[in-house]
């Protein structure tokens, strides 16, 4: 049996049920969750970093699609995002997409959207000064950019970049419906056979609360790390 897959045999329906005798069957579906979660923060990160900068980009061509892309993208549901990538590509175009190649990038997209918002508003708070003295060094713009305004940018977004990780990790639960077995997949298969929602689902949200209290977690010591002192207060 595939390691990834849902155990057909999970066992009787017997009334005494205890969540506690299973919890050995969220292992590979934590895994799978951890997987879709980073590897989707990772690409949502790339995306959001050049949609930012080409938000604030002083070329039309390239702004323009930038603002397309994240008002595209923010505009519509994910799950429906995530049916176009999984059931548009494979029965629309004839492309064939693992489930989970699909889940990360749908998820992943769809973060990046949100992330250059993020980006952009990072880059548009760091004062106008900043650049001109960069300049004023010799600096061409994208110097400036890339060596004085983007590094202090992005130690100022780090705490919305917190939540929108938080964010990802939640929205993993999606690929549930494309046949992914993450969190969500294997409560719903417990569910299923045992009929036990409450213990169930509520264990499922303590493994989703764990992962993202994680995140926040090291997030905080990343921003308590490269604060920027004078910019809000520190916690």
């Amino acid at each position: 049996m595939d390691v990834w897959s849902i155990p057909q045999a999970i066992g009787d329906t017997s009334s005494q049920f205890n969540i506690l005798e299973h919890v050995g069957l969220f292992f590979n579906p934590v895994i799978m969750t951890v997987l879709i979660s980073v590897f989707a923060i990772i690409l949502g990160f790339g995306l959001g970093i050049v949609g930012g900068l080409a938000r604030v980009s002083r070329l039309r061509l390239v702004r323009v699609p930038a603002t397309a892309y994240v008002d595209v993208v923010r505009g519509t549901p994910l799950l429906v995002q995530l049916f176009l990538w999984y059931f548009g590509l494979t029965i629309g175009l004839g492309v064939a997409m693992d489930p989970l190649v699909a889940s990360i990038i749908a998820v992943g997209v769809h973060s990046g959207a949100y992330q250059s918002e993020i980006v952009r508003g990072g880059v548009n708070s760091i004062p106008k000064g900043q650049e001109e003295a960069a300049r004023a060094t010799g600096m061409t713009h994208l110097q400036a950019m890339r060596f004085v305004i983007l590094p202090q940018a992005l130690r100022l977004i780090l705490p919305p970049l917190s939540n929108e990780f938080v964010i990802v990790i939640k929205d993993s639960s999606l690929a549930s419906v494309i046949a992914v077995v993450e969190i969500t997949a294997m409560a719903g298969q417990l569910n299923g056979t045992y009929f036990q929602p409450f213990e169930i689902f509520i264990f499922a949200a303590f493994l989703y609360l764990c992962l993202t209290y994680a995140t926040s977690f090291m997030m905080r010591a990343l921003e308590r790390k490269y604060h920027i002192p004078g910019y809000g207060d520190r916690r």
